[in-house]
């Protein structure tokens, strides 16, 4: 596959009038209450590769009824899900919404052999994957904004999940939205996901009973183990129960990289006439010695070195512990009325001792230790009320919902001495004896005090309004989110700065069906992050306006598009534009003067082009830029990190001549990506391939499938990504050639 790194078309850089119209303007979604399209109403079709024998197929759901605990059914090919959760309005069908999004089933995820969110999520044009900031968080890129994973939700509630890693195995479907979201979910507490947000919803009990065992192998001696049983009860099996454990050990794909993962989740639900109730406990522990780190280039950008090389120093290491739960539950009253309330807890504590390097143009390499320390508690609930009711030929959907989010963070760090460091090389690397870190301190590592509280509160109201037989669908609403963040003294617990601010964020969506197969949408929504706090110097220049604390940052997001579904197939086409206030110094006063202007095209596809023959992927091109910065210095420059071009194809075919027997493949491509702010240099264009194949037999009548997967066949070296945190530029290497194998048995 072959895709040309070109700058987005003039049609589409143009500033424009192209997403305005008029009385469309926005969002929401949903109506998939008040009107299936046809292609919602025909049954889900499951592909049948790996079920020799008569083997049945995971049945979870059938619904897109705006429920918040029911699923909609999984689309032709089972890779994705014909819709998902969009916040307040539940699970709707992607036709009958105004916004572009993708739902990674957990056929999907089992056959990929993901073990990683990330794993999943590289299978989508519009996200690629990056790290957190001086760690190893697994961060994501939607249309040029991060999303940090401290914001995705799990269940509809942000907060819960693991801040750095989440194993594949926590998980049913992996919903990801595009574009700003505040008004559907509040603002994410953690200050991204102007581009999108991502959902994990949890494994839930199918009709069939699961008996499956699961052992695997990935070079170079990283093994595999896992276990997944469930059961329904009662007359009607109303009651599900769902057991998962996971322990993955030893050396991964990169030299001298040991892994260690535990996990287990127990997932509880209830679904009665009127009722449906869900409890989902989950616990993660893992660790890894001697992780590779980021780079940070002082000059020019170095070559990448060898895919498998790693250059961590061997005393460093990274390990996180989380336990986390969360409850839902909804009720319907009748047809036209129904409550909902969800809530739940996560208690995680991170232990990290690293040493990110610094390096020049030829690979030498400058590093100091880092230790850091952090302990959080989170707690978070929603709740909700939904009737419907007609005026005339109008139908109208009313919801209101009401969520709070609390955080309590603990930490502690310490440095070395980092001047000058010491030196090493990224292509001959030097093992040094681990340095004091007493250079630097913040509280007491393994013993720190609280030095961030952050409290998010919200009420959402919206009318989703029919017409014309259901052909036409509206959505009018408003958010007023309430945000308040507090900063302490790492050494004595003294508050250091604190902020207590509102906004309210509007949205408004339109759905137009000229056909039974083409939905056009149009809409114009908004995302919120916390405001910026001035500080005492920028550079040399003394702040006049130090300590001022501003209002929240809000984006505004217009967008167009078009989705087809033929039944077997489908795809959307969707345009946007996206802007963002930025905090700039202008004179000697710090303000809200800024802006980064995103836009683009997305278009993807999906479906069973023909019987056995899947196919998953898009292409999106992106045009995202500072247009209001400091002196104007650097207006109309690309924003650090994020290409011009992303695009992904992958595909499925099943071996007729031999029953269960599938090869896959998929290609990524991203385009060169700037590394610094004034666009003088940047990281080339990669592509990577992947292969795969699996096998399902039948043995003494039990389903037995074996999963190989070569990802980056090539054994490419590569930088795959620059930065993460905004205006960062720190580069990760692309993983190396990584064999992976495993056998699951349906007992």
């Amino acid at each position: 596959m072959t895709v040309s790194s070109t700058h987005p078309p003039a049609w589409l850089r143009a500033r424009s009038t192209w997403l305005i119209s008029g009385s469309l303007v926005a969002t929401l979604v949903g109506q998939g209450a008040f009107a299936q399209s046809e292609s919602s109403k025909s049954p889900p079709t499951q592909h049948s590769a790996a079920e020799p024998g008569g083997s049945s197929v995971e049945t979870i759901v059938v619904t897109a009824n705006g429920s918040q605990v029911e699923l909609p059914a999984d689309y032709a090919g089972g890779q994705i899900a014909r819709g998902g959760r969009i916040g307040m309005f539940g699970n709707l069908d992607l036709m009958d919404t105004p916004f572009n999004a993708t739902n990674f089933t957990a056929e999907f995820i089992r056959d990929s052999q993901a073990s990683s969110l990330a794993d999943v999520v590289q299978s989508d044009p519009g996200v690629r994957v990056a790290r957190g900031f001086g760690n190893f968080q697994e961060l994501y890129v939607v249309r040029g904004f991060p999303v940090y994973s401290d914001d995705m939700s799990y269940n509809g509630l942000y907060g819960l999940l693991p801040r750095q890693y989440v194993a594949a195995e926590f998980l049913e479907r992996v919903e990801v939205f595009r574009g700003a979201n505040t008004f559907l979910n509040g603002a994410a507490p953690g200050g991204s996901g102007i581009g999108g947000s991502f959902n994990l919803v949890p494994k839930r009990a199918p009709d069939q009973d699961i008996n499956r065992l699961t052992v695997g192998f990935e070079n170079q001696s990283q093994g595999y183990g896992a276990a997944d049983f469930s059961r329904r009860f009662g007359a009607d099996h109303e009651f599900g129960v769902r057991v998962n454990g996971v322990r993955r050990d030893g050396d991964d794909s990169v030299d001298h990289e040991n892994r260690k993962l535990s996990m287990a989740s127990l997932g509880a639900d209830f679904r009665g006439e009127h009722a449906r109730v869900s409890v989902d406990l989950g616990w993660q522990d893992h660790h890894i010695d001697s992780p590779r780190p980021s780079v940070t280039p002082s000059g020019a950008i170095p070559q990448p070195p060898d895919p498998s090389k790693n250059f961590a120093q061997p005393w460093s290491f990274t390990e996180e512990h989380d336990f986390f739960g969360v409850a839902r539950g909804e009720y319907d009253f009748n047809e036209d009325a129904k409550v909902w309330a969800a809530t739940g807890v996560r208690k995680g504590t991170e232990h990290n001792i690293l040493s990110n390097p610094t390096a020049d143009a030829l690979g030498n390499t400058s590093s100091y230790r880092f230790d850091n320390y952090r302990k959080d508690l989170i707690t978070t609930s929603e709740i909700g009320v939904r009737g419907a009711f007609h005026t005339g030929g109008v139908g109208h959907r009313v919801s209101l919902s009401g969520s709070i989010f609390q955080l309590n963070s603990k930490n502690a760090y310490a440095f070395s001495s980092f001047f000058p460091g010491f030196v090493s090389s990224l292509y001959n690397p030097i093992d040094v004896p681990p340095p004091t870190a007493d250079f630097f301190v913040g509280g007491v590592l393994l013993s720190p005090l609280t030095t961030n509280r952050v409290k998010t509160a919200s009420a959402a109201i919206a009318d989703m309004l029919s017409f014309a037989h259901d052909r036409v669908l509206l959505t009018l609403g408003a958010r007023e989110q309430k945000m308040q963040q507090y900063s302490y003294d790492y050494n004595t617990g003294i508050q250091n700065s604190g902020y207590d601010k509102s906004a309210v964020t509007p949205v408004a969506g339109l759905v137009v069906k000229p056909t039974k197969q083409i939905s056009v949408y149009a809409n114009y929504i908004e995302g919120l992050i916390q405001g910026a706090v001035a500080p005492n110097v920028v550079g040399a220049t003394p702040v006049a306006n130090a300590g001022e604390v501003f209002s929240p940052f809000k984006s505004k997001q217009e967008e167009v598009g078009v989705k087809y579904d033929r039944g077997r197939v489908g795809g959307t086409l969707a345009i946007f534009r996206i802007t963002e206030p930025q905090a700039i110094l202008a004179g000697n006063v710090y303000g809200v003067d800024g802006q980064q202007r995103n836009q683009g095209a997305e278009l993807s596809w999906y479906g069973e082009l023909a019987p056995g023959v899947r196919v998953l992927g898009g292409v999106t091109e992106l045009d995202a830029k500072t247009t209001r910065t400091q002196s104007g210095l650097l207006d109309g420059k690309k924003v650090i990190g994020v290409p011009d071009t992303q695009a992904n194809l992958g595909l499925e075919w099943d071996v007729a001549q031999l029953h269960g027997l599938t090869f896959d493949g998929r290609v990524v491509y991203t385009g060169s990506q700037p590394t610094d702010a004034g666009n003088t240099q940047s990281i080339p264009a990669w592509t990577r391939l992947d292969l795969g194949a699996r096998y399902a037999m039948s043995v003494w009548d039990r389903l037995l499938t074996v999963r190989a997967n070569i990802d980056n066949v090539t054994d490419k070296a590569y930088w795959a990504s620059v930065g993460g945190a905004p205006g960062a530029n720190y580069l990760v290497l692309g993983a190396p050639r990584t064999f992976i194998v495993s056998v699951s048995a349906d007992l």
